[in-house]
């Protein structure tokens, strides 16, 4: 069980609270097990999930896209996202959301390797972003603003979320990726951290700080993290199988008590990674590699086991 604290948002409505209190009370005894979805198909990842093992995720995740209207990523589909998210809750889910943001030099659509996925900004792209007043900080900001406006759905319908946004920042291939220090992707973290609890009174995120699992082209944690004052919980992304115990054990004491999460894998970890692992909150499976990267026989396993829990 992780250290029970308050959210680093000393405005965090009861829902949230009780969601950070949930994931507290679960790391080291249980593990949630969850599915992400893509915009377009918006449940069916996890109804498969729940069709193929008769549970129900108990996480169900989401993201608020970036590309063209129609594709499974495209950016018509937000209002069916928060519709569907205040259905999900109602059904008990845990709602987790991401979003791959778009570069902000850049107007939506656009597709993923041609922006999100093509590199770090340039330097002086990157102080700008973080100096109020120039032009690109002005253009992240009504981004941000459009995001918010969904999320602000969330907050009026009562209904808390694991906010899990710019991830995978350790590694060098997202737009707000592979800068360390004060002035790299911390300073960016806490520049939206302040826009949306400050601004937009965002009080029913849970903020999930998710690295990726570090490897040979994504770097330790620690030089990415923006600090406890701004984070509830911290993930990894695990794929290819890659459950070395460094991983885990290297969060965790980051985390210094507070939870940790596999925020997406690919191949899923089995029982015995979890027992050797007991610290992992919740997993959280990629869309279609449920079936992918996974033998069924290994899917029910896993959601059989006493540790895992799903949605009641």
């Amino acid at each position: 069980m992780a250290t029970l604290r308050d959210p680093a948002n000393p405005a965090a409505t009861t829902e949230a609270r009780e969601l950070l209190a949930l994931i507290q009370a679960t790391a080291g005894t249980h593990v949630l097990s969850g599915q992400h979805n893509t915009p377009r198909e918006l449940s069916q990842y996890s109804d498969q999930a729940a069709e193929l093992t008769g549970h129900y995720p108990a996480v169900w995740g989401q993201d608020f896209g970036f590309a063209a209207d129609g594709d499974m990523d495209g950016v018509n589909f937000r209002q069916a996202v928060i519709d569907e998210a205040i259905d999900q809750h109602r059904a008990g889910s845990i709602v987790t959301l991401m979003w791959h943001a778009v570069r902000p030099t850049e107007n939506e659509p656009v597709t993923f390797d041609g922006s999100i996925c093509a590199g770090p900004l340039p330097q002086a792209e990157w102080d700008g972003l973080l100096t109020e007043g120039s032009d690109i900080h002005t253009r992240w900001a009504a981004q941000v603003d459009t995001i918010a406006g969904f999320l602000t759905q969330l907050r009026d319908a009562a209904v808390p979320v694991l906010w899990r946004p710019y991830h995978e920042m350790n590694g060098g291939w997202f737009w707000w990726g592979g800068r360390q220090g004060d002035a790299g992707y911390s300073a960016l973290y806490r520049q939206l951290y302040e826009r949306l609890t400050i601004v937009h009174h965002l009080d029913n995120l849970v903020w999930v700080w998710n690295a990726n699992a570090p490897r040979e082209d994504a770097a330790a944690y620690a030089g990415f993290y923006p600090g406890h004052d701004v984070v509830d919980v911290l993930a990894a992304d695990v794929y290819a199988n890659d459950y070395r115990q460094s991983h885990h054990d290297e969060l965790e004491a980051l985390a210094d008590g507070r939870p940790i999460a596999l925020g997406e894998v690919g191949v899923l970890p089995t029982p015995e990674t979890l027992q050797r692992q007991p610290q992992w909150a919740w997993f959280m499976t990629w869309t279609s590699f449920l079936t992918r990267e996974n033998d069924p026989a290994d899917v029910r396993r896993l959601f059989e086991n006493e540790r895992v829990r799903h949605r009641s």
